[in-house]
């Protein structure tokens, strides 16, 4: 398991990109796999800092990326504002874009480009994101 630690800013994105590029091309996902990972969890952080943690400078982002045979695994956590997806709409996708709802979106493409993606929140470890990607395409 490969974890890091970085501080909860924009300016982290890069570092967290470059993080999870090299998880998970070592984990053996294509080009196009690795790209779908770095957006989701992109997405996810910048939802950490904007939603969780309302702000930059305010928490820190703890990332792991486990390596298996069947693809990666990658675990966020953070200890910002509790998450429950369910109180996320989902997002209408039809009709003019200016009528549309803006908010739901990025929880939409994460779990539209990854295989799995859970959220747990505990007392004692905070909000824990766990996002899988497989090799071969096994959704749901």
């Amino acid at each position: 398991m490969r974890s890091c630690t970085f501080p909860g800013r924009y300016e982290s994105l890069t570092k967290i990109a470059s993080f999870i590029r090299e998880a998970a091309r070592e984990a053996g996902l294509d080009s196009f796999s690795i790209y779908t990972v770095e957006t989701a969890v992109d997405e996810a952080c910048t939802n950490i800092i904007e939603h969780s943690y309302q702000g930059e400078n305010k928490g820190k982002i703890d990332l792991s990326c486990k390596i298996e045979r069947s693809g990666l695994t990658i675990i966020l956590r953070d200890d910002g504002i509790p998450f429950d997806p369910e109180q996320v709409p989902t997002p209408r996708l039809e009709g003019p874009l200016e009528e549309r709802q803006g908010r739901g979106l990025g929880l939409y493409f994460m779990r539209e480009l990854m295989d799995e993606v859970r959220f747990d929140f505990d007392e004692k470890t905070g909000n824990i994101l766990t996002m899988v990607k497989y090799k071969e395409k096994h959704k749901g």
